[in-house]
């Protein structure tokens, strides 16, 4: 038997990033300061592995076969007694659990960057309805898609149905309610999503590198809508090995999910890293003595960092976008001014003489 390893490759990435996203939030606000969005990460985490799994076992136990892709002549000498019988029922469930577990993470993600984003306009009352909308989107849309897989056929048993044919919508594989309505709810409430920061982000008056890279980070469900479309036209378009031409697709989306989910809450870490490597990399001698004057504020990021002033805003605040404490002042000041953002200035302090 052959081991596909893409799949447990790109699980073992993901997983990487869900558990740096919560080393990050730990290191910063500890255990107990867990947010919900924290908790959905986790959740996800087990999702995606089950979801792994099953794209591993529709492929290697079962060859691919589901009730699909079978002409009427076929379903019609197929022995029930058969092995492959067996298989393409077996593979049929599989197709129907592998569905309602991808659409249970790609969701999760979702809502956790609903969560993420409360946090990160808190100070901002005109940007509370609009995060009470997101929440109400994901909630009615991922009700109408998970009832709607498990409903779109009945009796579900027709879901492994082989003979008689049962009609597409019983065929999981490439069931058109399954695909499109899938498609089309991610793309609409990820487009909502991006729509929350976007605005903001675009009227801010920021130097352009760090412009993009914001945008970079807050608009990375782009990545995650290409990716859903492709699974689409895969499935539509695979012919007989759509059932494993999908279920790898639903990983590759669900990994690129996993990363773009986990990287906006990440990103202070990365920049506490770069800023510790700076500070390595300029602490051996040059010939010209100098002092470095670090922070002495007590903050556990800050030891060994040069000295720092940070105008306090939603956005340029480490602190406010790890741990989502920012103070009311600092919510007030964004509210009132998106235009401010952090001014880091490093001060060395050169010894002449003996």
């Amino acid at each position: 038997m052959t081991v596909d390893v893409e799949p447990w490759v790109l699980l073992s990435i993901g997983l990487a990033f869900v558990f740096l996203r919560l080393y990050a939030r730990w290191r910063h606000v500890g255990l107990r300061n867990f947010q919900p969005d924290d908790y959905l990460m986790l959740v996800f985490a087990l999702g995606f592995a089950t979801d792994v799994t099953l794209a591993y076992t529709v492929g290697a136990f079962f060859l691919g076969l589901t009730n699909s892709y079978m002409t009427d002549a076929q379903r019609a000498t197929l022995s029930p007694d058969s092995v492959e019988y067996y298989d393409r029922q077996s593979g049929s469930k599989i197709q129907v659990a592998g569905w309602s577990v991808y659409v249970f993470n790609l969701w999760a993600v979702k809502a956790a960057f609903a969560v993420f984003f409360s946090r990160l306009t808190s100070g901002l009352d005109r940007m509370r309805m609009r995060i009470y909308i997101a929440y109400g989107l994901l909630a009615v849309t991922y009700l109408f898609v998970a009832l709607g897989l498990l409903l779109s056929c009945r009796p579900m048993h027709r879901f492994w149905q082989i003979n008689p044919d049962p009609g597409p919508l019983c065929q999981p594989t490439n069931s058109p309610f399954y695909v499109f309505s899938v498609l089309i709810s991610d793309i609409v409430t990820d487009l909502y999503l991006i729509s929350i920061p976007l605005p903001l982000l675009l009227r801010a008056k920021i130097p352009l590198r760090k412009k993009l890279v914001l945008i970079g980070l807050f608009c990375g469900s782009f990545v995650v809508i290409a990716a859903g479309i492709a699974r689409g036209v895969a499935i539509l378009t695979a012919g007989p090995d759509g059932a494993v031409s999908g279920s790898h697709w639903a990983c590759r989306e669900t990994f690129v999910a996993a990363i773009v989910g986990n990287l906006p809450a990440s990103q202070p870490l990365f920049r506490s890293w770069a800023n510790k490597v700076r500070t390595l990399s300029s602490s051996y001698p040059t010939g010209d003595p100098s002092h470095r004057l670090t922070s002495v504020d007590g903050d556990q990021e800050g030891r060994g960092i040069p000295i720092s002033h940070h105008t306090a805003t939603a956005w340029a605040s480490e602190e406010h976008i790890i741990d989502g404490q920012g103070s009311q002042q600092s919510s007030s000041q964004f509210a009132g001014d998106l235009n401010k953002i952090a001014v880091t200035r490093e001060f060395i302090v050169h010894s002449h003489g003996n």
